[in-house]
């Protein structure tokens, strides 16, 4: 993800258009209608089954406070202010009654915890949670939290309170075990109310003296009903998708502002008292959307990220540090003779996705709940790194990791931009070198998504395959959060998807970016999901990546007009596959103009294609159209039956739509 890059449409205002009258369709239907020849058994590459697939990163507050279902803000007092998030109710204030000691000699991991000592009158502890907490009537709230006491002597009382402090869900728990050892308890209750913008309340009750700390509380309805697990909300919007991959946990993460705050995948799995929480880089990276209590809490680690891969039946594809930080931020690079442990990370990595349970990553894995092997098949080493310092680390790490597992593929970075000296730097020594993949990135105007549609065409068809790691429509630099994710937007990702397709034989995968947004703390936009404490709604670009990776066949055939590839005339864009599976011809075609255009679909081939088929059109003649929380499905597809005639198919697209028209056939 490219940091501070300028973006402008260059997409005039969007034009006005009236509803279509009888008049005008009679018009349209009169035109000379384009014919588009459709080599129904005419393979030109086939299609990997985990092209499309989708980008994770923890910015927007996509993990803590979004996808990670944890309700409580700073829940282990290791932010760098101990009590962020978190106020003190009383009536008169008694001096040492609460203090937030550190052991950090004791325990690096979790350093921190709260000294209650409770002597006189009741006080509460409250939760504001991340931009409030979202609470939903009739479910189960579960609380936990890990303490110690010499004696017994407190109770909790358990409140969410609404955001005129009353209280809409209540219960208790009194910690009944004693000694110097800490110790874990629970306790659930029912929410009686629903509010987006809950908090949370300990009432100490009697006297004694207590320390908490891990402090949680977690909603019923978790993805799977995992416990301390995933908003199940979120994951069903990926798996609708059925992702072929998820490529985690970024991004710049991945690198850190520097060394020190890079994401180490070795201090994200075991018990959570146990994972080390560092400050989120998006935190202060934007100053006009700073962020000081945005943290990585690695509720969400590399195990879990591994678990939801396997869940929806996608690839895990993580990405891992290449001994750089932030090239834009502190530039900072390991040593090449320290080099060594970021390496091993790498290969410890494979052994704990594939490792049998007889190796000491692979027994980790077991010991985690998962005996299985992941199936772990390609990491990428490096996010957007560039120059001669990335080459260099990158061969060492290639050097070892193909010398152990030689099938094992690894994605190599070209840097932040599709083109210029950095990129042909890349490009050209990576090719070189026999890459297994290239990671190619754009964030760029919808005008240049529509230009290079054909990008690909002209790519070399053997040697090194393109992953396109991060791509994203940037609309005007006047529009801005959610309002980004326009239709026109949508739209423009569509027609260059179709030469991403068409070219699969050289683009092997894909994945759009980045993939979450909270609505109330986001620092990035375009973003293809949204959400606020208690909903999610699709973008419409969310169902222009969900209608390529549900629709995207095994076999791409050649459809041209007037014997060229679809990549403009006439604002007409395409590609088309069978899918020897379902048995389907899939055309997918964008009409960019504000025209309406008649088609006739010249389908050759031996395929005995039937009469009727599906036409899945997602049209909008407002280029600004969004979707949102009141009207999540504005922009998405709408079915329509068509009618063959023989080999032939005549359909007007209407302006601005992009169709996925499917036609079965029997072979």
């Amino acid at each position: 993800m490219k940091l501070n890059y300028p973006v402008k449409s260059v997409f005039s205002a969007c034009l006005a258009y009236a509803s279509i009258g009888i008049g005008y369709i009679t018009e349209v239907q009169a035109q000379t209608a384009k014919v588009i020849k459709v080599k129904t058994d005419h393979t030109i590459a086939k299609v990997q089954p985990n092209m499309w697939g989708v980008f994770f990163e923890d910015i927007n507050f996509g993990a803590d406070g979004g996808i990670y279902a944890e309700l409580i803000k700073n829940r282990s007092f290791e932010f760098a202010k101990p009590l962020m998030g978190w106020s003190i109710q009383r009536k008169k204030q008694q001096e040492g009654e609460i203090l937030v000691v550190n052991r950090k000699e004791v325990n690096t991991a979790n350093p921190r915890y709260l000294q209650v000592k409770k002597q006189t009158d009741d006080f509460e502890l409250v939760n504001e949670g991340f931009k409030g907490i979202g609470v939903k009537k009739g479910l189960r709230y579960d609380f936990s939290l890990m303490y110690r006491q010499l004696k017994p002597g407190v109770k909790l009382v358990l409140m969410l309170k609404d955001v005129n402090n009353k209280i809409i869900g209540q219960g208790s728990l009194t910690p009944d075990q004693t000694g110097s050892d800490w110790k874990k308890q629970s306790a659930s209750f029912t929410a009686t109310e629903t509010d987006p913008k809950a908090k949370f309340s300990i009432l100490f009750q009697g006297n004694g003296d207590i320390d908490v700390d891990m402090i949680s509380l977690f909603p019923g309805d978790t993805w799977k009903n995992r416990p301390q697990g995933l908003r199940a909300d979120m994951v069903q919007l990926l798996a609708d998708m059925k992702p072929g991959f998820i490529r985690f946990p970024g991004g710049c993460i991945v690198e850190g502002t520097d060394l020190a705050n890079r994401y180490q995948w070795k201090k994200t799995i075991g018990p959570i008292e146990n994972r080390q929480l560092i400050v989120n880089r998006w935190n202060m990276e934007f100053a006009n959307r700073v962020a000081p209590d945005y943290y990585q809490s690695f509720g969400l680690g590399f195990f879990e990220y591994f678990q939801l891969a396997e869940d929806i039946g996608s690839d895990a594809l993580p990405i891992l540090n290449c001994g750089m930080a932030c090239q834009y931020n502190s530039a900072e690079v390991a040593s090449l003779d320290e080099l060594d442990p970021y390496v091993q990370d790498a290969l410890d990595l494979i052994e704990f996705a594939n490792g049998d349970v007889t190796t000491k990553w692979g027994k980790m894995r077991a010991d985690l709940g998962h005996p299985k092997p992941f199936n772990l098949k390609m990491m990428g080493v490096g996010n957007e790194n560039w120059g001669p310092q990335y080459l260099e680390r990158l061969a060492i790490f290639t050097k070892a990791i193909k010398a152990k597992y030689p099938d094992f593929k690894l994605i190599n970075s070209s840097g932040t931009d599709p083109q210029g000296d950095r990129f042909d730097l890349l490009n050209t020594t990576l090719r070189n070198n026999n890459a297994d993949f290239i990671d190619e990135h754009y964030y760029r105007p919808a005008d240049w998504f529509l230009k290079n549609a054909g990008r690909y065409d002209n790519y070399p068809r053997n040697g090194s395959k393109v992953f396109v790691g991060e791509y994203a429509v940037h609309a005007n630099g006047n529009i801005t959060g959610s309002n980004k994710n326009n239709w026109q937007s949508a739209l423009a990702s569509a027609s260059l998807m179709t030469g991403l397709e068409r070219n699969a034989d050289v683009v092997q995968m894909a994945s759009y970016a980045p993939l979450f947004a909270h609505i109330d703390a986001w620092q990035w936009a375009p973003d293809m999901i949204w959400v606020d404490n208690l909903k999610s709604y699709g973008t419409p670009d969310y169902y222009v990546q969900k209608q390529f990776s549900t629709n995207k066949g095994t076999d791409v055939v050649s459809i041209t007009l007037d014997e060229k590839n679809i990549t403009g005339q006439d604002g007409l864009y395409a590609s088309a596959v069978t899918d020897q599976t379902k048995k389907e011809l899939i055309i997918k075609i964008t009409n960019n103009s504000d025209q309406a255009q008649n088609i006739d679909f010249d389908l050759e081939g031996k395929l005995k294609l039937k009469s009727k088929g599906i036409n899945e059109e997602i049209a909008n003649s407002n280029l600004n159209q969004l979707n949102s929380f009141e009207n999540p499905e504005a922009v998405s597809p709408q079915k329509n039956t068509v009618n063959l005639k023989g080999k032939k198919l005549n359909i007007t697209l209407k302006p601005y739509s992009f169709n996925v028209i499917k036609i079965p056939f029997n072979q």
